[in-house]
């Protein structure tokens, strides 16, 4: 089972991420904090393997709570959860060795599939011993065939994820799903719903631009 600490001000969100990890198969919520410091103590004395860290806490700021974890030398891993839109937040949490990041209000299975994934990382670089490359190799390959699988919805294909993300990469202004569908060769309802999945992963973010007549169009942003 992999421990989770749950760090949130609010009671009442704290104990709905609290029941969001106990319906995951293979995790187990070890404890709730409320404070930057309570989940510093929490940390050093229930050793978590994972903390769901909202950034916005009344007396620390999340990522000096991560600082302080580190310099404490606790190696449990962070999922930053939080209503910071801020690319610079997203970076530095990045920086700061999150394995991701969530934008608040999420449902379920936003968190489930981040969890899963995140699961799915472990088990790939969970081999007792590395005697030589090789080991490394078949380690990090087997990381990434495995969140790959699970991180992806249904009918989605791992070869047209990579090609959407390397055209969205590529668009320092950005794509519409319209611009991405006519570079990757795939519909525009297709290349929408892997763009919409980079931006429910953390790794595109949305902006609308407004035009003279009808609906705004969205048009999507790699983020990392």
């Amino acid at each position: 089972m992999i421990g989770v600490l749950v760090v949130d001000d609010d009671y009442r969100v704290a104990r709905i991420h609290d029941n969001f990890v106990a319906r995951v198969p293979g995790f187990t919520v070890v404890g709730v904090a409320h404070t930057g410091r309570e989940a510093i103590a929490m940390a050093a004395r229930l050793r978590p393997d994972l903390v769901l860290l909202d950034l916005y806490l009344p007396d620390i700021h999340g990522l000096d709570v991560i600082n302080q974890l580190r310099v404490a030398g606790h190696d449990c891993d962070m999922l930053v959860i939080s209503a910071a839109k801020e690319a610079a937040a997203i970076r530095t949490s990045v920086r700061q060795g999150a394995v991701n990041y969530l934008l608040k209000p999420f449902g379920f299975d936003d968190l489930r599939r981040r969890l899963e994934r995140y699961a799915a990382q472990r088990a790939g670089l969970s081999l007792a011993a590395v005697q030589d490359q090789t080991d490394v190799d078949r380690m990090l390959a087997s990381a990434t065939s495995r969140m790959t699988a699970t991180a992806l919805p249904k009918g989605q294909s791992a070869e047209t994820a990579a090609l959407v993300e390397r055209a969205l990469r590529a668009a320092d202004a950005g794509l519409s799903a319209a611009e991405c569908a006519d570079q990757v060769g795939i519909s525009r309802v297709s290349a929408r719903r892997y763009l919409e999945h980079l931006n429910e992963t953390g790794h595109a973010e949305i902006t609308l631009r407004y035009q003279a007549t009808g609906r705004p169009e969205r048009r999507y942003r790699w983020v990392g």
